[in-house]
């Protein structure tokens, strides 16, 4: 179908497209009085399950009440396991919409729990490439440009400095498949276990600057890193040149701000205040439950971006 021909069509189906997500989201407004269209000052992104008790179990009807409540972007970890039909249809809502896709993680199978590039072993360092090869068709089909990669966890027959170098040499090998189609993977450094390689800013810092290619950057999780280290503005501000996508999660607990220790209004306001356009991932739970819950997860965001 050309372009215009598609650009027409949608046009005309857009009022049925929206329908039912409206009717849900005026029974949310009409429960809540904080809940609004309004697009946030920064854009999050939800993820598949936020809003299943308003919208539903189908991942795309979610889409269409986040939109409703004013959330522009998803992100989905999972989108290479989906269907290649689903990966198209999700797509195609996000363009009629106006949204944006985040990240999404290079791997079908939670293979980096099981691996370590940081091993300099070939069977690994030809998954990985494998792995972003099929990322790059899977983008295509739904939008996106940033893929999340976790280097996987340390081989302690090797020093710390061989195990780096490993690393750095599997990322430039991947970014070299990535970069010609404009695509970014992003490091993201994890707290679940002490035998994951990746933790701290500063070291994917330097590994960022090491691998030294525009596919390569900073997936930089706050809720990771305020358990690893702390610290979140100062560190944001020292690894900002490598940082294009950040991660929302409080602690303790992984739900919506204001769940936990963590002042995320000031927060979000100090990565506005530095320019900051990109995707801020809602990578955690809902606190409460059902309905109640995800009002409240929407009002929680509501107020943590109200900083201006």
């Amino acid at each position: 179908m050309q372009r215009r021909s598609f650009l027409q069509q949608s046009l005309l189906a857009g009022g049925a497209f929206l329908t039912s997500a409206a009717a849900i989201a005026r029974t949310a407004k009409t429960d809540t009085g904080v809940l609004s269209e309004k697009p946030f000052n920064l854009d999050y992104a939800i993820h598949d399950g936020m809003f299943k008790n308003h919208a539903g179990p189908d991942f795309i009807e979610q889409i269409k009440f986040a939109h409703s409540m004013g959330f522009r972007s998803i992100e989905d970890n999972g989108m290479m396991g989906r269907s290649v039909e689903q990966q198209k249809k999700i797509g195609e809502t996000l363009a009629k919409l106006g949204m944006r896709m985040g990240v999404f993680v290079i791997t079908s199978d939670n293979w980096h729990w099981k691996t370590s590039l940081a091993s300099g072993r070939k069977e690994f360092i030809d998954r990985m490439e494998k792995d972003c090869r099929e990322a790059i068709e899977v983008a295509k089909r739904c939008g996106a440009r940033w893929m999340t990669v976790v280097p996987g966890n340390y081989d302690r027959s090797l020093s710390h400095d061989f195990q780096t170098t490993n690393v750095i040499n599997a990322l430039r090998r991947a970014s070299d498949i990535l970069a010609p189609h404009g695509l970014v993977m992003v490091l993201e450094a994890l707290s679940d276990n002490p035998d994951l390689f990746l933790r701290h800013t500063d070291q994917t810092f330097m590994i960022c600057q090491a691998v030294n290619s525009p596919a390569c950057k900073f997936l930089f999780d706050m809720y990771h890193m305020q358990r690893n280290e702390g610290n979140i503005m100062a560190n944001i501000d020292k690894t900002w040149a490598e940082t294009p996508y950040f991660q929302i999660g409080d602690n303790p607990g992984r739900n919506e701000p204001g769940t936990g220790e963590m002042n995320y209004r000031n927060i979000f306001k100090h990565i506005h205040a530095k320019g900051y356009k990109g995707i801020l991932g809602m990578e955690h739970g809902n606190a409460g439950a059902g309905k109640e819950g995800e009002l409240a997860l929407i009002k929680a965001y509501r107020d943590a971006d109200n900083f201006l």
